[in-house]
């Protein structure tokens, strides 16, 4: 993990009105909404390096 997010009491409420709705897409089964979200992740994690190329930062993060 590069750095620790806090949260305020408002943002910490939208973030889990968002995952509630998430959860509730997964007929509730917090496991396959957990799973799809890693899957999720990854893929995005995929495209953010794609778009950074050779760039200094994504060097310095891969290594």
């Amino acid at each position: 993990m590069d750095r620790i997010v806090r949260l305020d009491t408002r943002q910490e409420a939208g973030l889990q009105a968002i995952a509630d709705k998430f959860v509730a897409t997964h007929q509730g089964d917090v496991m396959k909404a957990l799973k799809e979200m890693i899957v999720l992740n990854g893929r995005l994690q995929e495209k953010l390096d794609a778009a950074a190329g050779s760039s200094p930062r994504s060097r310095r993060l891969a290594g």
